[in-house]
């Protein structure tokens, strides 16, 4: 029984990033021209921040050191969060992003597309506020998560901080 190289590489890195009370979210593995680059994406309900992405950088090099599980070659490693525009695609990924808008394409007809603010998350799906159309107040809808082929956070330019909100 063969292991791929994306499977070794999530034994190793789980426990080193577990260790920061973070979530392995993704592993990419590419070349760019000679070199090897290892993409490690890590988030947390609080999120990332830069000094966390660093130390765990350096524990995954050399825990990396340690083995030959990215081969002989260079490589570059990279350790960062999914980013404002990040995918949705696990329960904790809508927790995290209660309060934001985000974009759905919905899996009925493949085409539907539904862009709403994330009120609250449960076991079975979501609760949305969709924004209202050329003034019109905005209404709530349920969607479960079976409905969701895909969905993206939005960005948004003009959004309230929570602590203005608050003010």
């Amino acid at each position: 029984m063969s292991t791929t190289q994306s499977e070794r590489l999530r034994g190793l890195l789980e426990p080193l990033v577990s260790a920061q009370q973070l979530d392995l979210e993704e592993i990419e593995v590419s070349r760019a021209g000679r070199r090897g680059v290892l993409r490690v994406i890590v988030d947390s309900d609080e999120g990332v921040e830069l000094d966390t992405c660093a130390e765990l950088s350096r524990a995954i090099s050399e825990k990396l050191d340690e083995t030959d599980v990215m081969g002989e070659g260079e490589y570059v490693l990279e350790v960062s969060s999914p980013g404002a525009e990040r995918p949705l695609s696990e329960p904790r990924h809508y927790v995290r992003a209660i309060g934001r808008l985000a974009r759905f394409h919905l899996a009925a007809d493949g085409s539907g597309e539904l862009v709403a603010r994330i009120l609250a998350v449960d076991e079975d799906g979501l609760d949305l506020e969709v924004p209202g159309v050329k003034g019109r107040k905005p209404t709530s809808r349920r969607l479960a998560f079976d409905e969701i082929a895909k969905a993206r956070v939005e960005i948004e330019f003009n959004r309230k901080d929570k602590k203005e909100e608050e003010a």
